[in-house]
């Protein structure tokens, strides 16, 4: 009978027990009206700045489809500067081929004894087409180059204050 008595008691202390630890969670639970304000206020402080991280977000996408926009720009530029480089290179090609085939009818004709007019005129204009090309050429490297440069050209310095080379 002394084990049943002793467990009651031993029953009891734990129920008493139990019972102190739900009336301090109750009062750990019971919210201080002063402290759900400040959780209050700081999760409006939380949300306002959420915001305005999410409006320099959608700012910098702006920004960065702005530069995208030019760097495409600027590709489909550069693609037609070397499209006319090439062209021109091409015009080049066959204007010294023509060239030296003029040059070898000079040669053989003055190796002849021969001295004709009109393959020395040839010469000569085909010469000056080939010098005209040859420029052509020369600006046509020089926009290719240029094109190719202005990507590097217009990025923004790292204040993002003002865009180099918009002047030059």
């Amino acid at each position: 009978m002394s084990e049943i008595t002793e467990l009651e008691h031993r029953i009891t202390a734990a129920l008493d027990q139990i019972g102190q630890g739900l009336e301090g969670l109750d009062k750990a639970t019971t919210p201080d009206s002063s402290e759900v304000d400040g959780l209050r206020s700081e999760l409006e402080d939380e949300r306002t700045a959420n915001a305005q991280l999410e409006e320099r977000l959608r700012s910098i996408h702006a920004k960065n489809d702005k530069k995208l926009d030019a760097l495409e720009t600027a590709g489909r530029e550069t693609r037609e500067a070397m499209d006319k480089l090439d062209g021109e290179l091409a015009r080049l090609r066959a204007a010294n081929a023509q060239l030296r085939e003029n040059n070898q009818a000079l040669r053989d004709a003055n190796e002849a004894g021969v001295g004709d007019a009109h393959l020395i005129n040839k010469a000569m204009m085909v010469e000056l087409e080939a010098l005209r090309t040859t420029r052509a050429v020369d600006i046509a490297e020089t926009g290719a180059i240029l094109a190719a440069m202005a990507p590097l050209l217009n990025t923004t310095d790292n204040a993002g204050s003002e865009t180099v080379g918009e002047d030059a």
